[in-house]
């Protein structure tokens, strides 16, 4: 658990303050701050549209009665998106871009429904008839053979 916080807290603006840098005497250092401005409000549009979309098809797979799994993983990915665009650096946005693009969006999600599908629980009502107690659970069954 330390080392993810310590990549996102210490290494991510090492590395963004380096590319900044870097960028900066490249280009100059107010074309680098307009990039840095332009990104985000570029960003800001695009998780816009792209959280309107997500939640539209959410509000479809809920009228037609089908679980919104899908649109779900689909907005928290556009959410995570935008929140790293709006974040001041270069390599954020590029992960931030990739996360709210439909195309790779879609790989992404892929990525993490196969890496985390098993650990995750479906659950739904308890069974119920002959052979389960009133909370699902199976009842004792009398060994001895039915008349």
């Amino acid at each position: 658990m330390l080392l993810p916080l310590v990549l996102l807290f210490i290494v991510v603006p090492i590395v963004e303050i380096y590319v900044i840098i870097q960028v900066g005497q490249a280009i100059g250092a107010l074309w680098t701050i307009a990039l840095l401005v332009a990104d985000s409000i570029l960003g800001s549009v695009l998780m816009r549209a792209q959280g309107r979309a997500a939640w539209r098809r959410f509000n479809e797979a809920i009228a037609t009665g089908r679980v919104p799994a899908r649109e779900v993983l689909d907005g928290v990915l556009v959410i995570f998106g935008g929140a790293l665009l709006l974040t001041p650096g270069f390599v954020t946005d590029v992960f931030g871009l990739t996360f709210l693009l439909p195309p790779t969006r879609a790989v992404i999600r892929r990525l993490l429904v196969r890496r985390f599908a098993g650990r995750f629980r479906v659950s739904g009502p308890p069974p119920r008839g002959p052979g389960f107690d009133v909370d699902g659970t199976a009842s004792e069954v009398d060994p001895r053979p039915l008349p």
